[in-house]
């Protein structure tokens, strides 16, 4: 049985994308207007965005820091006059390396401001709305990654903002299952997008933002909570999630060499 209801008819349901400029978000979203959502998009960049309502006719846009909690309470608040929302997907990130010989302060609190905590200004404003428009339905998904799910070298700073994503998302799960609104995480592997690009070592099962977008629409119709790909690399990584510290630490030595 399906921990969330299967989403399969996108036609006509507005769907809010923070932030849907670039990689997973963008292909995402561009899959869904495809198939007949009213697709809203949002980041940063505002060229970045042109050229997404350019090439999706329908389609709107938002310029939006997601770190700036007021901004986000009042792109919310335009929307909802727009029309219904009838589900948003948190998939902001911010990622550079980082091993604990060089800890940046302000690189930690950057990527907690964009990865986490712009999450929580995002529910704080939609999920009222999301609550009203019960028994109907809508659905919240966020946008995690398998670096949350245990400790990894150079993941310093990216890792401990994907795993709080994780443990909030099954927290929303528990908390909203019972009033009507589905939630789900998404935990990718690796994936071709600016944010990788940076990685100077060789990344096993890469896949391209339009496969995982493919893999998410696809995890939404089958009602899972966790969506996560490709699985030739995420099955392995869920297998180092159930060892001991002890072989944990060894495995990880020994495949990184870090």
């Amino acid at each position: 049985m399906p921990l969330n209801t299967p989403i399969t008819d996108w036609n006509g349901k507005s769907v809010w994308f923070v932030c849907g400029s670039t990689g997973i978000g963008r292909a995402t979203a561009s899959l869904l207007h495809s198939k007949g959502a009213r697709v809203t998009v949002s980041a940063r960049n505002a060229d970045a965005l042109d050229d997404f309502v350019r090439e999706h006719p329908g389609a709107t846009a938002l310029v939006l820091d997601v770190t700036d909690q007021s901004a986000v309470r009042a792109a919310t608040n335009l929307l909802l006059e727009r029309g219904a929302l009838d589900g948003v997907v948190y998939c902001a990130g911010h990622y550079s390396a980082m091993r604990s010989d060089a800890l940046n302060l302000p690189e930690l609190i950057r990527h907690l401001d964009v990865n986490y905590v712009g999450a929580l200004h995002m529910l704080d404003a939609v999920l009222p709305a999301l609550l009203r428009k019960q028994p109907s339905g809508a659905f919240v998904s966020l946008v995690a990654s398998v670096a949350g799910y245990r400790g990894l070298p150079n993941s310093l700073a990216y890792g401990p903002t994907k795993a709080a994503l994780i443990n909030l998302a099954e927290t929303l799960y528990l908390d909203l299952r019972d009033r009507h609104i589905g939630v789900s995480l998404i935990t990718p592997g690796f994936v071709d997008t600016r944010l990788t690009a940076q990685n100077a070592f060789r990344m096993p099962a890469l896949i391209t933002p339009a496969q995982a977008a493919r893999d998410i629409v696809q995890g939404w119709a089958q009602g899972h909570f966790e969506i996560h790909f490709p699985k030739r690399f995420t099955f392995w990584m869920k297998l180092l999630q159930l060892l001991p510290y002890r072989s944990y630490f060894f495995c990880v030595r020994k495949f990184t060499g870090l």
